[in-house]
């Protein structure tokens, strides 16, 4: 596609973090959002409230109309998380690139079947785990990959919130809509954020899963052992009273601290912190760059996959308590 071609998206979903992704959208050069899609025609104005620029942007309750009747180059889906796999089947079939919000589906099985319909479509097609684009988990990334630090021994990672009591009588806490709880959720960010920057796969996890009274689960507790024998634990809390996020990984020549956004090493040459890093991106950025040929995927559907691959074992681990399940 050419420098100055003009790409045109349209939204499919326009909540709170459809409008996030929106004010991304519109910073972008030669990028015009054309069409808005929601049932909620509260969420429509919102939107349009919120930025001004789409006022005149045309909406639909159903978003195969909007794909019908709007010409577009892309859709960025941001929906409650059973419905993606639906609605990036029908963008597929319209020879559309995909940007779709976390988690990817809520199956594995569905997880292959929408890869499967990128890959005969030919299309960009980008999963928003906007973690990929920090720059401290981008070093991490590196560094494990480089091989100075040795093999990755242990992970540990910790993510609370008082997501129960914030999400309560919202859809997150209806399973036929988000497909399950905090694991599925926010915790997918933890999840896939681990894979990506050990680039380990998990081999066996035993489960311990507390729903807290809810239809859906809360408090998790994982412990995971990777191919190749690394070991892991994974602790998701939703029932807590404040916000924290820990995620350390030990090498055999170094340990990797990654604190509440803050990133400290200790390695050969002592131990020393990153205050603020530069550089990074968004995943709306590296969306259309891609689309024009100048960028690679740099959060492809394949994390979703590795992702709804632990987190459905984890489930099934535990419904049995605990007893280990091979992913």
């Amino acid at each position: 596609m050419a420098q100055d071609a003009r790409i045109r998206i349209g939204f499919i979903g326009s909540g709170g973090n459809a409008r996030y992704h929106m004010g991304r959208v519109l910073e972008l050069p030669n990028v015009e959002i054309v069409a808005l899609a929601d049932p909620n025609p509260a969420m429509l104005d919102a939107a349009k409230r919120q930025h001004t620029a789409l006022a005149d942007v045309p909406t639909f309750a159903d978003f195969h109309e909007m794909l019908a009747k709007v010409e577009m180059d892309a859709t960025e889906i941001s929906t409650p998380h059973t419905t993606h796999k639906e609605q990036i089947l029908a963008s597929f079939e319209r020879g559309l690139h995909v940007l779709c919000e976390k988690p990817l589906v809520c199956t594995v099985a569905d997880a292959h079947e929408v890869i499967a319909a990128r890959d005969r479509a030919g299309k960009v097609a980008l999963l928003s785990y906007q973690r990929h684009y920090q720059p401290e988990f981008r070093y991490i990334r590196d560094r494990i990959a480089s091989g100075d630090l040795g093999a990755v021994t242990v992970v540990s990672a910790l993510q609370c919130q008082n997501w129960k009591n914030g999400t309560r009588g919202s859809w997150r806490q209806d399973p036929a809509l988000s497909g399950g709880g905090q694991l599925n959720d926010s915790g997918s960010h933890l999840l896939d954020i681990i894979l990506w920057i050990t680039g380990m796969s998990v081999e066996t996890v035993a489960a311990f899963i507390d729903n807290c009274g809810t239809p859906v689960d809360i408090n998790s507790a994982l412990s995971i052992r990777f191919r190749g024998g690394a070991q892991g634990n994974i602790s998701i809390v939703g029932d807590a009273t404040d916000w924290h996020e820990d995620v350390t990984i030990w090498c055999e020549r170094g340990i990797l601290f990654m604190r509440n956004g803050r990133l400290q090493v200790a390695d050969a040459a002592g131990r020393y912190s990153f205050d603020q890093m530069r550089g990074g991106s968004t995943p709306d950025r590296n969306f259309v760059a891609a689309i024009r040929g100048d960028e690679e995927v740099q959060s492809p559907f394949e994390c979703g996959l590795r992702v709804i691959e632990l987190t459905e074992a984890a489930w099934r681990s535990g419904a049995q308590a605990g007893q280990p399940v091979v992913v």
